[in-house]
C-alpha cells in the first residue's frame, strides 16, 4: 500500500512529528508513506530520513505527483486546496481528512468545501478535537486516533548515554524548566515570560529553556520582550535544536530535577506532552481539554487553572522542590505513555482503518487515474 499525506506546512511541530512516527511504523506492514508540502518552515530534517518528501506550490507539479505515483489512499491534513488538486488529477481512491487545527475559525476553510471529493472519514487526535469538528461536519464519520511516540527514539536515557556536552548545557545547581515549541499567539509565550519574571523575583536556582521558535511568526517580538524585561539571564533561548538531539534535551531536564511547561491557549493534541513524559519528565500545563486527555493531573504532571501565572508557578515549585514526587511522576509518566500513546498502540488503529478503507474501495475503481 502506498499513501500520500498532503499538508501545507513542513514544520518541526506535532503534526509532522506524529506522521514521522507513523510512517516508520507503517513500514512494518508494507505501507509506504510519501509527503507533499507547499511551504517549508524548517521541518525537512525530521522527515527526509524516513520517507520521500515533495515540496512545491505549483498546481501542475502537484497534480502530476498524484497522477503518476499510484497512491492507494490520500490523507489531507488541514489543506483546503488539496481537493482541487485531487479533483484535477482525477484520483478515484479513498481520501481521508485529518483535522488538526484547534481553532474553529481557522479550521473552517479546510472543511467547508471538498470540491466534490467525498472523504470517507475524518481523523482527529483527541476527543476535544472531535467535538470541535462535529460542529462543522455531521455527514462524515469522525474517528479519534491519538498521536503516537516512537518509544525506541524518545525514551528515558540512562545517565551514561546523555550527551551533556551538546547545547543546551545544564548549569550547576540549577533546575531546568523547558518550554518546547513555537513562539506564537496560541502557544502564549507572554505568559511564559510573566512566569519567568515571578520566578526570578523569588529564587535563583531555576533556569528556563525555550526550545524552538526559529521560524515562528512572533520570534522577534519574543526576543525583544525577553531583552526588555531583563530576562536573558533566566530565560535561555535555543531557536534550533536538531530533532535527533531532543531525547538528550529531555534527559538533561529530567536529571536536573526539572519539568516541561506549556502555556498554550489551545491544542488539538500536543506531541511535546507525550515526548516529555516518555522521557521521564513531568509536565506542567493548563487544566483544559485535550491536555486532560493526555496528562494525568497529580500523577504524570500538574495542571494549573486557566492562564493563571500564580497557580502555574506554584505547580512548578511543587514538582521542582519535591524530589520524591518528581521521581514518582517520572516513573508514572513513562508507564502512562507506554500504555496509551506508544506508536505501536495508536498506529495499529490507523493501519486497521487504512486496510478497511482501501479494501472497501478496491472494488469501485480505487486506483489513481494515470493518464
Amino acid at each position: 500500500m502506498k499513501v500520500l499525506v498532503i499538508w501545507r506546512l513542513l514544520t518541526v511541530g506535532g503534526v509532522n512529528a506524529g506522521w514521522r512516527n507513523r510512517s516508520i511504523y507503517f513500514k512494518k506492514y508494507g505501507i509506504e508513506t510519501e509527503f507533499l508540502y507547499t511551504t517549508d518552515h524548517g521541518g525537512l530534517h525530521i522527515m527526509q530520513d524516513v520517507a520521500p518528501v515533495y515540496l512545491t506550490k505549483e498546481d501542475e507539479k502537484i497534480i502530476k505527483i498524484i497522477k503518476k505515483n499510484g497512491y492507494d489512499a490520500i490523507v489531507v491534513v488541514d489543506t483546503g486546496a488539496a481537493y482541487k488538486w485531487i479533483k484535477k488529477a482525477k484520483y478515484k481512491g479513498p481520501v481521508i481528512v485529518e483535522a488538526r487545527t484547534p481553532e474553529l475559525i481557522k479550521l473552517i476553510p479546510h472543511l467547508k468545501n471538498f470540491r466534490n471529493v467525498e472523504p470517507l472519514t475524518i481523523i482527529v487526535p483527541s476527543q476535544y478535537q472531535k467535538r470541535l469538528v462535529s460542529i462543522l461536519i455531521d455527514t462524515i464519520p469522525i474517528e479519534v486516533i491519538y498521536n503516537g511516540v516512537d518509544t525506541t527514539f524518545f525514551r528515558a536515557l540512562p545517565k551514561e548515554e546523555i550527551d551533556f556536552n551538546s547545547t543546551p548545557i545544564v548549569p550547576n545547581d540549577k533546575k531546568i524548566v523547558a518550554y518546547i515549541g513555537r513562539l506564537d499567539k496560541r502557544k502564549n509565550w507572554p505568559m511564559l515570560l510573566e512566569i519567568a519574571k515571578k520566578i526570578k523575583s523569588e529564587r535563583d536556582d531555576i533556569e528556563i529553556w525555550v526550545i524552538g521558535g526559529a521560524q515562528s511568526v512572533q520570534r522577534e517580538e519574543f526576543a525583544a520582550k525577553r531583552e526588555e524585561e531583563q530576562l536573558t539571564d533566566i530565560v535561555k533561548w535555543f531557536p534550533v535544536i536538531p530533532y535527533q538531539q531532543m531525547p538528550h534535551v529531555y534527559a538533561k531536564v529530567r536529571e536536573s530535577g526539572g519539568c516541561t511547561l506549556a502555556t498554550t491557549r489551545s491544542e488539538s493534541f500536543g506531541n511535546t506532552f507525550i515526548e516529555s513524559m516518555i522521557c521521564g519528565v513531568p509536565v506542567v500545563a493548563s487544566k483544559m481539554m485535550p491536555i486532560t486527555e493526555i496528562v494525568r493531573d497529580g500523577a504524570t504532571g500538574l495542571l494549573y487553572h486557566g492562564q493563571n501565572v500564580e497557580d502555574a508557578t506554584t505547580k512548578l515549585y511543587d514538582i521542582l522542590d519535591n524530589l520524591n514526587l518528581h521521581k514518582k511522576m517520572s516513573s508514572a509518566a513513562i508507564t502512562h505513555v507506554q500504555d496509551h500513546f506508544a506508536i505501536e498502540v495508536v498506529a495499529e488503529q490507523y493501519v486497521e482503518l487504512l486496510k478497511k478503507l482501501v479494501g472497501n474501495s478496491e472494488g469501485s475503481d480505487g486506483e489513481v487515474n494515470k493518464s
